[in-house]
């Protein structure tokens, strides 16, 4: 798998809370140059990196991010917010509380909201795999699959652990043919990179990739 095989699958993603305007332009650049599917970053650079890169880089935030937890009406106005001001995709977060008391139709009713208000545009689900039993992942694969998302991802990056290959071996087996895996956190090496694309992830979150693709000079945030 060549190095530029493996970056045109990278969401080039900086999420963290002190991210500052400056680092969010050197992951813009590195998109560029290295010709990566995204970048992933938080609401508030969309409108400023739009405003500057126009459509020459495709745009990618996060919505009810990191937890997951507000309702549904505040996630819908954040995702459509995210879009007019130039965003191309969108990562939710499942309400896991609704998750974990068994409130699937509420799941599934928030998955259906937010793909309407992202019509046209690419919706990714984050599950956080590690606060889920095997159980929950499988009706979960159901649940996206049904409500149109266009991917189910692992992970936030913010959880207690990261994407883990068996999980992206489970999802294959029970999403829908029309929903692609999107694998991250705690994907740090190219093995990991070559592993998780060849399991089946057609998307990797990272914020290493570039820096262990491109050299040293490259993603240090």
């Amino acid at each position: 798998m060549t190095d530029q095989e493996i970056l045109s699958r990278v969401d080039h993603t900086l999420l963290q809370a002190t991210a500052s305007r400056e680092q969010i332009k050197a992951l813009c650049d590195e998109a560029l140059r290295y010709n990566v599917a995204s970048v992933c970053i938080p609401p508030v650079y969309v409108r400023p990196v739009y405003a500057e890169y126009g459509k020459s880089l495709v745009i990618c935030t996060v919505i009810g991010f990191p937890l997951g937890y507000a309702v549904t009406p505040a996630k819908v106005l954040e995702a459509e917010q995210a879009l007019a001001d130039g965003a191309r995709e969108v990562d939710m977060v499942v309400n896991i509380g609704d998750v974990k008391n068994g409130y699937y139709n509420a799941v599934l009713d928030e998955i259906k909201a937010l793909r309407k208000a992202c019509e046209g545009k690419i919706l990714k689900v984050i599950v956080e795999t590690c606060y889920l039993s095997e159980d929950e992942k499988i009706r979960l694969c159901g649940i996206v699959t049904e409500a149109g998302a266009d991917f189910i991802k692992t992970s936030t990056g913010f959880g207690t652990a990261g994407a883990t290959l068996a999980d992206i071996e489970l999802f294959r087996q029970h999403i829908g043919s029309n929903v692609k895996i999107k694998a991250a956190g705690g994907i740090k090496t190219r093995e990991d990179l070559e592993a998780f694309i060849k399991a089946g992830a057609e998307r990797i979150g990272t914020s290493s990739a570039v820096r262990l693709l491109a050299g040293d000079t490259a993603g240090q945030y």
